[in-house]
C-alpha cells in the first residue's frame, strides 16, 4: 500500500505541474524535502540546501512568490554556484510560492521550467492554490500528527526524505568526534564534490561505505 499510495502522490505532483506549465514542482517544509515530481525538481531542493543560496531561500520579500522566467539575467548575479549547477540540469527559468501555515511561513514550493519565460496570471495564481492546499495536507500528516505512518521517514502521505541524512548525521558526529553542524556541513560538502544526492551520501555513511576520517 505505501508503495501505491507514494505512485498517486507523484503522479498528482505531475499532474500539479504540468497544470501549471512547469517541467517538475518540489515541496520542502522546515528544510525537509517532503514532496516532488521528479528527480530535476528534488536535485534543485537538494542543490539550495547544499550550497546555502537559491531563490527558496531568498528573503527579500518571504510573504511573496517570486517569478525568475530567465535564471542567467539574475541567479547568475546572486546565486553563481547554484545558477551553473541548474543551467547544468537543464533549468532555465524558476518559480517560489510560499507554503504557509497561518501567518507563519514554513516552506516553498518550488517550480522549473526548461523554457524561458513567465508563467501566466492564471498559472501563477493557481501555483498559490496548490502551495496552499499543499500546506494543509502536510500539516495534517506531519510527525506529530494522527495517521498511520508508512513506513520509515514517512507519516500518512508525508514522506521524509532527509530522514537518512538526519541519521547519518548523527552517525558521523560520533564516529568523527565533531559537534552535529559540522557532522552536517561534512556530509553537505561531501554530497556536492562527488556529485551524489544527499540522500545516497547519508546511506553510504550509514553504510560505512566512506572513509571514516572524510573529508
Amino acid at each position: 500500500m505505501a508503495g501505491a499510495d507514494e505512485e498517486q502522490r507523484r503522479q498528482w505532483a505531475i499532474t500539479c505541474a504540468h497544470g501549471l506549465g512547469l517541467g517538475g514542482i518540489a515541496l520542502t517544509v522546515n528544510q525537509e524535502l517532503v514532496w516532488f515530481s521528479d528527480q530535476t525538481s528534488a536535485r534543485l531542493e537538494d542543490l539550495q540546501f547544499l550550497l546555502g543560496q537559491g531563490p527558496a531561500l531568498h528573503g527579500e520579500d518571504p510573504a511573496g512568490a517570486l517569478q525568475i522566467p530567465d535564471i542567467s539575467q539574475l541567479l547568475v548575479q546572486q546565486w553563481p554556484q547554484f545558477a551553473a549547477e541548474a543551467e547544468a540540469l537543464g533549468v532555465v527559468a524558476l518559480f517560489v510560492w510560499p507554503v504557509s501555515i497561518g501567518a507563519a511561513q514554513v516552506g516553498t514550493l518550488t517550480g522549473y521550467r526548461r523554457t524561458i519565460g513567465s508563467l501566466t496570471s492564471q498559472q501563477f495564481t493557481e501555483g498559490w492554490l496548490v502551495a496552499d492546499h499543499l500546506a494543509e495536507e502536510v500539516l495534517a500528516r506531519w510527525p506529530g500528527a494522527s495517521g498511520p505512518s508508512n513506513g520509515a521517514g514517512t507519516v500518512g502521505a508525508v514522506e521524509l526524505h532527509r530522514a537518512e541524512l538526519h541519521q547519518a548525521t548523527g552517525v558521523l558526529s560520533h564516529r568523527q568526534g565533531v559537534p552535529l553542524p559540522e557532522a552536517l556541513d561534512r556530509l553537505r560538502a561531501r554530497a556536492y564534490a562527488s556529485g551524489q544526492s544527499l540522500a545516497q551520501t547519508a546511506r553510504d555513511v550509514i553504510a560505512q561505505e566512506l572513509p571514516q576520517d572524510f573529508p
